[in-house]
């Protein structure tokens, strides 16, 4: 039903706020898919790993050095394999700066990514990228605005390290645009911005067929479970205080488990989703109503 449905709503925008939107109910009908079988989600497509690698991640560009160093030395103490940072301050220097103490912390076999989060043109992002890669970055991701794909090709010809993008592409006719384009070489797909599991598990054969490497954005209580069931091995992203529990949005745990540099486990039937009820202490007088026990309401 989610083709039909992307049709009905598409002219409304062909991404952004139809697919997100779509999230919404293509989550909740794989969560009920996922119960009447008595099933988690990962055991419903079939699953193919134990444990994923996860790397520490954060929204530090406004850090100062000392912030940024103690966030990453945390990340190492915590079992992390590799950690990203974010990059594109006015002054390059800085960034360089940045980095080296960061890779510093990380001493040579641990992965460094950097996040410029849109902050090039394409001139500052090819003066930029090769001087971050002296100190050995794993991907630079989103470079250019993301909607740029002549830029992306364009970079991606100019540099030798990999681009990672995707957290702001909504379809899969995105991803083939850009995949066809030569301009990436790790997707970075939102379960929730591309419209929920159906759009995600294409991307993911996309990427595949394109031998292409495959990185969820965020979300790792849900993208985990999606990593789980395929046949590559992802990295799985853990935004320092970002997660839904670490929110306080959860009513009881998913049985996602992060530790140790490693995601292991998942929920025991569904999606594992129960949120608390944020309505009921923001109006004076209110009753408070039951939480959904699963993603979208359903049972």
């Amino acid at each position: 039903m989610w083709d039909q449905a992307w049709v009905h709503v598409h002219e409304a925008g062909g991404g952004g706020v139809t697919t997100i939107a779509l999230a919404g109910v293509d989550l909740a009908l794989w969560d009920l898919r996922a119960r009447r079988r008595s099933l988690s989600l990962t055991e419903l497509l079939g699953r193919r790993h134990d444990r994923l690698p996860v790397y520490g991640s954060g929204v530090n560009l406004h850090y100062s050095l000392d912030e940024l160093v103690a966030q990453v030395r945390r990340w190492v103490q915590s079992g992390c394999r590799a950690v990203k940072i974010k990059v594109g301050r006015p002054d390059l220097a800085e960034d360089l700066d940045r980095v080296a103490a960061v890779r510093e912390v990380l001493g040579p076999d641990r992965e460094l990514f950097v996040d410029a989060n849109q902050r090039w043109d394409l001139d500052a992002a090819t003066r930029a990228i090769p001087a971050l890669a002296a100190h050995g970055i794993g991907w630079i991701e989103e470079p250019l605005r993301a909607d740029d794909l002549a830029g992306h090709a364009e970079l991606r010809r100019r540099i030798d390290v990999p681009v990672a993008l995707g957290e702001n592409l909504h379809t899969v006719h995105r991803f083939r645009d850009f995949l066809d384009a030569g301009a990436v070489d790790v997707v970075q797909p939102n379960i929730v911005r591309v419209g929920g599991v159906t759009p995600f598990l294409r991307i993911a054969e996309l990427a595949r067929e394109r031998e292409v490497r495959l990185a969820p954005h965020l979300l790792p209580e849900l993208s985990a479970q999606l990593a789980f069931a395929l046949p590559e091995t992802c990295w799985i992203e853990d935004v320092e205080q970002a997660g839904f529990a670490q929110l306080g949005a959860l009513r009881t745990p998913t049985g996602l488990r992060i530790a140790d540099g490693w995601a292991t486990g998942g929920p025991a039937v569904g999606l594992g989703m129960s949120f608390v009820d944020a309505t009921a202490s923001t109006v004076p007088g209110a009753t408070a109503t039951p939480a959904a026990p699963a993603a979208g309401g359903s049972r």
